[in-house]
């Protein structure tokens, strides 16, 4: 499988160190910025190009990692192009290929949050497929099968539904981590108090639902602690509202 990737950035180093190490060739990677695009070549054995015009026209796959407002760009440079040609996108709709009249096109979408820094197992993330056709989606499922088992045909609707939810999941979530490390901060505490906490919270969803194990003195309707809360926030208004909005929203989901 000879691949072309566009873009260099978490998601695309990523799934490109993935596809290199289940055997896949790749021949060029694109970058609108050269050493960007240098480096992960390096780590592929790419050649490395920031111009559109120029990419290898020859790749079975060609896998658009960018920046949700920069696809339709790139798409219309691909025009013409007889491989595959996928975006990884959760929130874009695979629509956005029909004005380029792209061929064969369709979504792989990797759900995990990635940093170059911290390697990932492929074989452990979810990978959402969908393609233009009944066809495509048969060797969209094999080119997906090559770094997960985990494959999930998923609508362009759905996938904006579950790109919502990772959103509340896992973005939301990891700013509250840092609101309550800023709480501890006035005291000069460690958030390494909190991390013991987190884990054992992120185990137990692992086999139970979040509304089965959910904690705390809202889901208690435990009126003095919550105020008692509230009159440490008085200096803080804005966390103050978040502590409030979340705390109506668990009393209202279980009282």
């Amino acid at each position: 499988m000879r691949i072309v990737c566009l873009g260099s950035g978490n998601v695309a180093t990523h799934m490109a160190l993935a596809f290199k190490s289940a055997g896949a060739e790749f021949l060029q990677i694109w970058s609108k910025t050269l050493s960007h695009a240098e480096v992960l070549a390096v780590q592929t054995g790419a050649t490395a190009t920031d111009k559109l015009k120029d990419i290898d026209r020859n790749a079975d796959v060609y896998i658009i990692a960018v920046k949700d407002d920069a696809i339709v760009e790139i798409a219309e440079a691909l025009k013409g192009i007889d491989g595959l040609i996928v975006h990884t996108s959760g929130a874009t709709s695979i629509d956005v290929f029909k004005p380029a009249a792209i061929k064969h096109f369709g979504v792989l979408y990797p759900l995990q949050t990635f940093s170059k820094s911290k390697a990932v197992d492929f074989s452990k993330i979810p990978l959402c497929i969908e393609a233009g056709t009944a066809e495509i989606q048969i060797l969209l499922k094999e080119v997906a099968k090559a770094i997960s088992p985990l494959i999930y045909e998923v609508s362009s609707a759905d996938r904006k539904l579950l790109h919502l939810a990772a959103v509340f999941a896992c973005n939301f979530t990891n700013h509250l981590y840092h609101l309550g490390q800023e709480i501890l901060q006035q005291s000069q505490l460690s958030f390494d108090l909190l991390r013991p906490l987190i884990l054992e919270t992120a185990e137990k969803v692992q086999t139970a639902l979040p509304y089965d194990v959910q904690t705390g003195p809202a889901v208690r309707n435990d009126k003095h602690t919550l105020e008692k809360h509230l009159e440490l926030l008085q200096n803080m208004p804005e966390l103050a509202e978040i502590y409030k909005t979340l705390s109506k929203s668990i009393k209202k989901t279980y009282l």
